[in-house]
């Protein structure tokens, strides 16, 4: 019976614990076995809260049992990115640097997930500083993708992707710079939801590049991450970001209904250079929502030309601020990869910075002008398939490219612009999953999140699962 738990999702175990059908304590020892059984061979976890986590699954189970349920994430056992603030634990950013760093503070989302009853257990691994897209960590080893132990699970909330599709964590958080939780969703074959910059609090989260920064969930399915969502959007005075918008019941937007939708489709940059067997998954799944009634129009966005070259300014300038002083300092307590990137960071000038906040610009408002003519706008979410940890090129079509500069390509944009953007599952090429990236206007998270929802209906992983876990049982 454990077993069949945590394989299930929030929106189905919910309902069970609400009727006490199913402890949040039998539910979070079932997952803490998952966790032992797993965790050496996929590695997604940096620690393991095994006394806090059962504790507070008992006093979920005595507050339902007292008539005091509080909502659909009650009782529900998450782990969470080991760069997201819990008062008097620890939170090491996945480094050396922090490795004992203890916050007197919880994290905004880290409240309202407490506040919704969430049982914590324990924080997961990540790329160092969440500056990069392996999680190959030199100070805590790579995560490993369950649907081949040899691969990347993406990054830098490769621990995340690794929990929710491992039956690890029954739903997450990610962050999320230039892809960091569509990645890792789309590698390990989940659903990820980068918000609207400043609908869900970055209070309490240790930045990389404050302008390009969001947290958002990832989860096993899109009734899940309009959940949490639900949940962790919301006006945070303390963060300087944050927008005060009227709260939205996501969950209820799910209908379904795509007729008439008008899906936007962009040749000249999101489907150019893409993995041929990816290209066909994401066409097909534009094709199945145009089968439920849905339109498609091409949209041009000249500026995207631009949008790699933005990015990679902006979040090199941002990060190695931040790290200054420890880069001067301490360069030798970074892994190689990020000290260099940080390195980097310090090169470019006011007038580059600059400029490259122009593009953005100029960026954002072409995806405005798009959004008048589309509802939402459908891209693979990564051009490639991850290749083997340790691996800095990937194949496309036969071609040897840089892994770090294509596999952000389509990512990007959304940080850029603020605007939402979901991954979800949308087949497999080669026994690996691949991802179909939703993009919306503005604050329509509903909008986004529903049109998934009906992309979903279609089962397009058909009932595949991680080789790592197909073959496991938690005794």
């Amino acid at each position: 019976m454990s077993k069949e738990l945590i394989s299930l999702a929030i929106e189905e175990l919910a309902p069970l614990i609400e009727k006490q059908e199913v402890s949040p304590v039998e539910l979070t020892d079932a997952v803490l076995d998952q966790v032992d059984a797993l965790n050496e061979q996929n590695n997604a976890y940096i620690s393991i809260t095994h006394e806090s986590a059962k504790k507070a699954a008992k006093q979920a189970e005595r507050e339902i049992a007292e008539g005091n349920y509080r909502g659909k994430l009650h009782g529900i056992p998450m782990g969470i990115k080991d760069n997201i603030y819990f008062k008097d634990e620890v939170t090491t950013m996945a480094s050396k640097i922090h490795r004992d760093f203890v916050s007197d503070y919880d994290a905004t989302v880290i409240e309202k997930l407490r506040d919704s009853g969430v049982v914590f257990t324990g924080k997961l691994n990540m790329h160092e500083y969440a500056w990069g897209i392996t999680n190959n960590n030199p100070h805590f080893g790579p995560a490993r993708n369950p649907w081949d132990l040899e691969k990347i699970p993406g990054g830098s909330s490769g621990g995340s992707g690794v929990a929710i599709a491992a039956n690890m964590s029954i739903g997450t958080l990610g962050t999320d710079t230039a892809g960091s939780i569509r990645i890792p969703s789309s590698a390990c074959g989940i659903v990820g939801l980068k918000p609207t910059h400043g609908l869900v609090s970055k209070y309490g989260c240790w930045p990389l590049a404050w302008s390009l920064d969001h947290i958002g969930p990832m989860t096993k399915t899109v009734t899940d991450a309009a959940a949490m969502l639900e949940a962790l959007a919301g006006f945070d005075r303390k963060d300087p970001t944050s927008a005060n918008v009227p709260s939205v019941k996501y969950t209820e937007k799910l209908t379904g209904d795509v007729k008439d939708l008008v899906i936007g489709v962009n040749e000249d940059y999101f489907f150019k250079n893409v993995d041929s067997e990816v290209d066909k998954l994401v066409r097909a799944g534009i094709q199945a929502l145009v089968d439920q009634g849905a339109k498609v129009e091409v949209v041009p966005i000249p500026s995207l030309q631009y949008a790699e070259y933005a990015e990679l300014i902006t979040s090199l300038s941002e990060a190695s601020a931040i790290h200054h002083k420890n880069l001067q300092k301490r360069p030798h307590d970074f892994g190689d990869d990020i000290r260099y990137l940080f390195e980097l960071g310090e090169i470019p000038s006011a007038v580059d910075y600059l400029q490259a906040q122009q593009i953005r610009r100029k960026i954002k408002l072409e995806f405005q002008k798009a959004f008048e003519k589309v509802d939402v706008l459908i891209t693979p979410t990564l051009p490639l398939i991850v290749p083997n940890i340790g691996e800095d090129l990937a194949n496309i079509n036969g071609k040897e490219v840089d892994l770090i500069e294509n596999i952000i390509r389509f990512t990007g944009p959304g940080n850029l612009t603020g605007l939402p953007a979901l991954t979800i599952p949308c087949g497999l090429v080669n026994g690996m999953p691949a991802g179909m990236q939703i993009m919306g206007p503005a604050f329509r998270e509903d909008l986004v999140l529903n049109v998934a929802y009906a992309f979903e209906k279609t089962n397009p992983l058909k009932g595949a699962r991680p080789q790592s876990i197909a073959a496991t049982s938690v005794k």
